[in-house]
Protein backbone atom coordinates (compact mmCIF):
# COMPACT_ATOMS: atom_id res chain seq x y z
CA UNK A 1 0.00 0.00 0.00
CA UNK A 2 2.48 1.87 1.07
CA UNK A 3 4.31 1.78 -2.63
CA UNK A 4 1.02 2.39 -4.24
CA UNK A 5 0.99 6.04 -2.42
CA UNK A 6 4.77 6.95 -3.42
CA UNK A 7 3.83 6.32 -6.88
CA UNK A 8 0.80 8.27 -6.75
CA UNK A 9 2.68 11.06 -4.98
CA UNK A 10 5.59 10.78 -7.99
CA UNK A 11 2.83 11.13 -10.50
CA UNK A 12 1.18 13.71 -9.28
CA UNK A 13 4.21 15.67 -8.93
CA UNK A 14 5.43 15.37 -12.28
CA UNK A 15 1.63 16.13 -13.49
CA UNK A 16 2.00 19.35 -11.89
CA UNK A 17 5.29 20.07 -13.51
CA UNK A 18 4.63 18.92 -17.06
CA UNK A 19 1.35 20.77 -16.79
CA UNK A 20 3.10 24.02 -15.57
CA UNK A 21 5.42 23.98 -18.54
CA UNK A 22 8.91 22.60 -16.56
CA UNK A 23 11.41 20.73 -18.84
CA UNK A 24 14.19 18.71 -16.85
CA UNK A 25 18.19 19.30 -16.74
CA UNK A 26 19.63 15.98 -16.13
CA UNK A 27 23.23 17.67 -15.86
CA UNK A 28 21.59 19.90 -12.97
CA UNK A 29 19.39 17.77 -11.58
CA UNK A 30 16.71 20.59 -11.67
CA UNK A 31 13.10 21.17 -13.22
CA UNK A 32 13.12 24.78 -14.49
CA UNK A 33 10.44 27.22 -16.77
CA UNK A 34 12.32 29.80 -18.72
CA UNK A 35 8.90 31.52 -19.01
CA UNK A 36 8.21 31.61 -15.41
CA UNK A 37 11.84 31.65 -14.56
CA UNK A 38 11.92 28.99 -11.81
CA UNK A 39 13.89 26.10 -11.08
CA UNK A 40 12.89 22.74 -8.82
CA UNK A 41 15.72 21.06 -7.12
CA UNK A 42 14.72 17.44 -7.29
CA UNK A 43 15.61 17.12 -3.67
CA UNK A 44 12.71 20.29 -3.30
CA UNK A 45 10.25 18.33 -4.99
CA UNK A 46 11.27 14.54 -3.57
CA UNK A 47 10.84 16.53 0.20
CA UNK A 48 7.76 18.53 -0.40
CA UNK A 49 3.92 17.50 -0.79
CA UNK A 50 2.03 18.05 -4.34
CA UNK A 51 0.02 20.70 -3.03
CA UNK A 52 3.25 22.77 -1.60
CA UNK A 53 4.63 22.20 -4.83
CA UNK A 54 1.48 23.20 -6.86
CA UNK A 55 1.31 26.55 -4.88
CA UNK A 56 5.17 27.10 -5.13
CA UNK A 57 4.37 26.70 -9.62
CA UNK A 58 1.32 28.93 -9.09
CA UNK A 59 3.17 31.76 -6.72
CA UNK A 60 2.74 34.78 -9.00
CA UNK A 61 6.53 36.71 -9.72
CA UNK A 62 7.93 39.65 -11.05
CA UNK A 63 9.50 37.49 -14.04
CA UNK A 64 12.38 39.60 -13.86
CA UNK A 65 15.16 37.26 -11.97
CA UNK A 66 15.02 33.37 -11.94
CA UNK A 67 13.14 32.22 -8.70
CA UNK A 68 14.90 29.15 -6.98
CA UNK A 69 12.98 26.07 -4.93
CA UNK A 70 15.63 24.06 -3.05
CA UNK A 71 15.70 22.48 0.60
CA UNK A 72 17.97 25.14 1.29
CA UNK A 73 19.68 28.37 -0.84
CA UNK A 74 22.21 27.40 -3.19
CA UNK A 75 25.08 30.01 -3.14
CA UNK A 76 25.03 32.72 -5.81
CA UNK A 77 28.01 31.33 -7.99
CA UNK A 78 25.56 27.66 -8.17
CA UNK A 79 22.72 30.13 -8.85
CA UNK A 80 24.21 31.73 -11.97
CA UNK A 81 25.96 28.38 -13.57
CA UNK A 82 22.65 27.22 -13.28
CA UNK A 83 21.39 29.90 -14.83
CA UNK A 84 23.88 30.26 -17.57
CA UNK A 85 23.67 26.27 -18.29
CA UNK A 86 19.91 26.89 -18.79
CA UNK A 87 20.68 29.36 -21.32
Amino acid sequence: MEEILLMTSLATKQYLLDSGGYSYNIDRQVYFNRSAKKIFSVDFLEDHEGPEIEQSINEKTDGREWRFYFNSPPPESVKRQVVESLG
